[in-house]
């Protein structure tokens, strides 16, 4: 079944609490996950960040927001254990507990206060089905993916000489080729047909990667793809790097798997993807640093 959001997540995560025992947050999601009937799957399912599960992130969110209303509190790091308040909701039995439930209780109305800032516009969270932080990072996701599709649009049109440039000039953001100085002396040098450039693996030159750039707005067939590797055999080498503005086909990309070589592919979307992450023709403009409490700091002696 689909992996429930945080508000659903709220009234089995306050009977779970309800025995009056202190929890962790971990057995928390693994009690959680089996109530829902969550596949392993499901339950490793990520972030757009990758760098959290998508039902740990819910049930710590739907923790914070029963937190905030007096119904959890936290007994140490990463536990918690149910209110008399808490107990006091479960006797009456709700239905459900979302966010507009949550309302009723001073201590969640001025949490929410807190978070909005002097007149800004309230948004109906109890209509929201994701948490912050996945709010925040799908709103990430979505202004990169932008930011990619004019990168790219922007390198189409970008001469042939200025793309193997910039395609080297990645490699080397990578931690390939050595320096930059020395990689560019191989652009368009090599006199092999299928070859555009020759770069280090490493700052040694212990091996050596031959690349191919295309910049083309046909998709890349198993032909060229061939040639390439053609080419890699008559120079008696064993990696290459091929690099599109385009895609590849089916075939281009089964044929790789079948081949003693090293061939990797790159396609349009994932060559700009690789200039965001590493900034080549891209600057940074602003940045969040998201933290959470450091709850080793308020332990006491």
């Amino acid at each position: 079944m689909p992996i429930p959001d945080y508000q659903s997540i709220m009234l089995p995560l306050l009977k779970f609490a309800g025995d009056k025992k202190e929890h962790s947050i971990r057995e928390a999601i693994e009690h959680i996950a089996n109530i829902f009937n969550l596949s392993e799957e499901e339950r490793r399912e990520v972030l757009s960040s990758g760098q959290q599960y998508i039902i740990d992130n819910r049930v710590s969110w739907a923790r914070t927001f029963l937190k905030k209303a007096g119904l959890l509190e936290s007994t140490k790091r990463s536990y918690f254990k149910i209110t008399d308040l808490g107990l006091e909701v479960l006797q009456k039995n709700p239905i459900e507990i979302n966010v507009k439930f949550l309302e009723q209780f001073p201590q969640f109305i001025e949490f929410r206060n807190l978070r909005k800032e002097k007149g800004e516009e309230e948004k109906e969270e109890e209509n929201l089905t994701q948490t912050p932080q996945e709010l925040l990072e799908y709103g990430y996701q979505r202004i990169k993916k932008d930011l990619a599709s004019e990168l790219l649009n922007l390198v189409k049109k970008s001469s042939p000489r200025f793309f193997e440039k910039l395609v080297v000039e990645l490699l080397i953001k990578m931690g390939y080729g050595g320096s930059l100085k020395d990689a560019g002396k191989a652009i368009g040098q090599s006199g092999d047909g299928g070859i555009d450039g020759i770069i280090k693996e490493d700052k040694l030159g212990l091996d050596i990667i031959y690349i191919q750039a295309k910049r083309w707005e046909n998709v890349v067939g198993s032909k060229e793809v061939r040639n390439f590797v053609g080419s890699l055999a008559g120079q008696k080498a064993n990696k290459g790097v091929f690099i599109t503005t385009s895609s590849f086909t089916r075939d281009a990309l089964d044929y790789v798997k079948t081949i003693p070589h090293k061939v990797i592919l790159i396609d349009g979307e994932t060559l700009a993807q690789l200039m965001i992450e590493n900034d080549v023709g891209v600057s940074k403009v602003i940045s969040y640093d998201i933290k959470k409490i450091d709850s080793d700091y308020f332990e006491e002696e």
